[in-house]
């Protein structure tokens, strides 16, 4: 049995510069990086996520996760794989803007072909404009649960009019940790199900595959890898909507398990693979789910039902965009003055205790 000089690179005997607790190891930033890029490598070949000439569209939204992940794919796939990203802007003013430069940047330095693609342009509606509609009707749905379904909508959509292969997303080891403890805390097990490091559970034309190198990955190694190489990215204030998710509670909750218990994600990484293999359907049940899908009434992407789930969120928008509209030329009508401009955010937070006002995506994703 080897012992390793906590104070040393276990490689090379140089001063340790970074200690990962889970194994433990030791090391200097040359063999860290090397470390990092190997494992990304080995979650590609242990998957299967990728072969030769697949056409690769990676979701950029300029943050650290998919700058790493478009550069790890440029840097060891591009010469027998095409790589080309998509990039969302979901219209939050002040915030997305700053992130999609820095998306775009990046695809100009690496030169790969990129689409942006908006919100406002495919759905009629922006963040922005979708939060004060969801504070004023909470059973509606947050702010992040709608985000997503239309940012899923508009990758599974332009991937196939790209003619991709893949869709590439930046999850890493610790989304998906949270996305488990979640779905079990929710008894969402359907969701549960299409969890790991390839998504879904059936395969069908009206899908694209998506994929997540990154999902053996601590996030913490993320932000260390982008120090060590100098890797720009968006890495100021979170999504100013942020405090209103879930996911912050259960982030914090593993970060100090984590802290505590170095490995644990990694364990129930594992687990959750051990779990899956026991619940999968079987070859019949999958021919039987893919059977039931059809094309959305509205925008012909796959559903169970006539619509769709984004379909049904955007109806359901419209819904109470117009009724809003209708209240309003009531008081005009009735000349009732207008109510003071308020700070929807602190608003919300300071008559709302379901929201803890000091769980941010910015304080649980870079809690040193």
């Amino acid at each position: 049995m080897v012992i390793k000089n906590p104070e040393k690179c276990e490689i090379c005997g140089k001063k340790r510069v970074i200690t990962l607790g889970y194994g433990p190891h030791y090391f200097c930033d040359k063999h860290f990086v090397n470390f990092f890029e190997t494992r990304i490598k080995k979650t590609i070949r242990k998957y299967n996520l990728i072969s030769p000439k697949e056409k690769l569209l990676v979701a950029l939204s300029g943050g650290k996760d998919s700058i790493v992940t478009l550069k790890m794919l440029h840097k060891f796939y591009s010469k027998r794989n095409e790589i080309k990203a998509i990039i969302i802007d979901e219209g939050v003013d002040g915030y997305r803007d700053k992130a999609i430069k820095l998306a775009i940047k990046t695809c100009k330095e690496l030169n790969v072909n990129y689409k942006l693609i908006s919100f406002e342009k495919e759905f009629g509606i922006t963040n922005d404009k979708l939060m004060p509609l969801l504070i004023k009707n909470q059973k509606l749905g947050g702010t992040c649960a709608f985000c997503g379904t239309l940012r899923r909508h508009i990758m599974n959509k332009y991937a196939k009019k790209m003619k991709m292969d893949k869709l590439v997303t930046g999850h890493n080891l610790d989304d998906e940790t949270q996305s488990f403890v979640m779905n079990v805390f929710n008894n969402d097990f359907d969701r549960l199900l299409r969890m790991g490091a390839t998504a879904g559970v059936i395969e069908h034309e009206g899908f694209i595959k998506r994929i997540k190198p990154l999902y053996e990955t601590p996030e913490k190694e993320i932000i260390a890898y982008c120090a060590y190489k100098e890797i720009p990215h968006y890495s100021q204030d979170c999504c100013p909507y942020s405090y209103t998710a879930k996911r912050n509670e259960f982030r914090e909750m593993l970060n100090n398990f984590e802290t505590r218990f170095p490995g644990t994600e990694f364990s129930i990484l594992r687990f959750y693979e051990n779990l899956k293999k026991e619940l999968m359907p079987s070859k019949e049940m999958k021919i039987e789910m893919e059977s039931k899908l059809k094309k959305c009434k509205n925008c012909k992407e796959p559903t169970q039902k006539e619509f769709c789930k984004t379909c049904e969120m955007i109806e359901k928008l419209k819904t109470e965009a117009n009724k809003n509209e209708k209240e309003n030329q009531i008081n005009l009508k009735n000349k009732k003055p207008k109510s003071k401009k308020v700070n929807l955010k602190e608003n919300e937070i300071k008559n709302n205790s379901k929201y803890n006002k000091k769980l941010t995506c910015s304080t649980t994703k870079y809690k040193k």
